[in-house]
């Protein structure tokens, strides 16, 4: 099973792609994200909407704020320090034309992994 299947993710060959283990799937409940690190440094937010889990930048393009630490509602993460709202499926912000980046998550097994 995957989730958020970002293409380039997908397209790179298998060699060039990056696993991180993101945790259990249980380890994550339903409408709430947490910060996962990537082998380079990189700060991702893992989200759970409703079982199904989605992988963004982990900070708003604002000011940096961390987006994990922000509001999850349905699709939507929602920037805890000045409000600028994400969706998770696709990275648009819904309040100005901005974008974050977007992850492939892998759920196999009830173990998450996201591809970087």
């Amino acid at each position: 099973m995957s989730n958020n299947t970002e293409e380039d993710s997908f397209t790179k060959p298998l060699g060039e792609r990056t696993f991180v283990a993101a945790g259990g799937t249980s380890e994550l409940p339903a409408g709430s994200c947490k910060t996962i690190a990537s082998p380079s440094g990189q700060e991702i937010a893992l989200c759970n909407v409703n079982g199904e889990f989605f992988a963004v930048q982990n900070f708003c393009p604002h000011q940096g704020a961390p987006l994990a630490e922000g509001n999850l509602c349905d699709y939507v993460i929602e920037c805890g320090l000045h409000g600028w709202q994400f969706d998770v499926r696709t990275g648009e912000c819904l309040t100005v034309p901005e974008k974050i980046e977007t992850y492939a998550v892998l759920v196999e097994e009830g173990v998450v992994r996201i591809v970087v």
